[in-house]
């Protein structure tokens, strides 16, 4: 299956590949920053149940969407997409509500890290799914985050310690399964609103009749930080979407890592939360392996250019 280069479809003639590329770095943590934020958002609104939270957080990203896709006067997605596009809604709706679940019961920066294992699982089902043959080396760098993962969930005989931190790692699971079928859909040229539009509109139709079963009514406060929830969400799709114009993933996605920084500086001033040992041993251990992971590559790559 050939991919589709973001890359190649964009006219900026002006600029050197160089500084493209610093620009995409840019992006991308910009986008790492709005994610933790939005987790942050997530918290600060309090006991909500999780789907009455995820409902309020994908109505903005929907709306957003749509506007989008109003001005272009089309929603019709290419044909023979409608499949992928139900899975990847699907998925993405799981990876959602199980991280909002875990950064309910979870120190920020662990539940983001644990959701920081979507790249190592979307190598499994890229695999599976769509037959793109992974190498050896790669099959050890996701061994060595699960490794680290353990080190973060601190399995015990005691369920109710560990389910949130499980429930976190599925949720990096949903998500890794989304942007596996994101890639997917890339490569058939499906346009981006088309993809954001049709998971949010899911999600939001997904988790409504949770969400009324088990309403709560909210403070203005908690609809506050539910929708700057929502805000954040965007905002970090839209700088995602404006990284990957100017750099390829292989050059980028290793400083998206950074949003753990970002969700452990936010949870010790914000909720005064200090992760321990073991859980800084899984982080070095997954942040490590996606770092030597980008790093063998890029000396692939050069090797493949001489």
């Amino acid at each position: 299956m050939k991919t589709l280069s973001t890359q190649e479809n964009i006219k900026t003639p002006d600029q050197k590949p160089t500084a493209k590329k610093w620009l995409g770095v840019f992006y991308i943590i910009l986008s790492a920053f709005f994610f933790a934020l939005m987790n942050v958002f997530v918290r600060l609104a309090g006991e909500l149940p999780t789907f009455q939270k995820a409902f309020f957080r994908n109505l903005v990203a929907t709306l957003v969407a749509f506007v989008l896709l109003c001005k272009s006067r089309s929603f019709k997605p290419q044909k023979g997409n409608i499949p992928a596009l139900l899975f990847r809604s699907i998925a993405g709706t799981v990876g959602i509500v199980c991280n909002f679940y875990a950064v309910d019961k979870l120190a920020v920066a662990d539940a983001s890290i644990l959701n920081k294992l979507a790249p190592f699982f979307a190598i499994i089902f890229s695999a599976i799914i769509l037959k793109e043959k992974a190498k050896m080396r790669d099959w050890v760098f996701v061994s060595l985050a699960f490794l680290g993962a353990i080190f973060v969930v601190k399995p015990s005989l005691d369920i109710t310690q560990s389910l949130p931190a499980l429930v976190g790692v599925l949720g990096g699971l949903g998500a890794g399964l989304a942007y596996t079928f994101v890639h997917y859909l890339g490569g058939r040229g499906e346009r981006k609103a088309v993809i954001v539009f049709y998971f949010s509109a899911f999600s939001c139709l997904a988790v409504l009749p949770m969400a009324i079963a088990n309403f709560m009514p909210m403070t203005v406060m908690q609809v506050v930080f539910l929708l700057l929830a929502g805000v954040s969400a965007s905002l970090a799709q839209f700088s995602v979407t404006g990284a990957y114009s100017y750099a390829p993933a292989k050059d980028i996605s290793v400083y998206d890592f950074s949003q753990v920084l970002f969700s452990a500086v936010l949870g010790l001033i914000l909720f005064s939360e200090l992760p321990d040992i073991w859980s800084f041993i899984g982080y070095i251990v997954i942040i490590g392996s996606a770092v030597l992971k980008y790093l063998l590559t890029h000396r692939a790559e050069k090797e493949k250019r001489v």
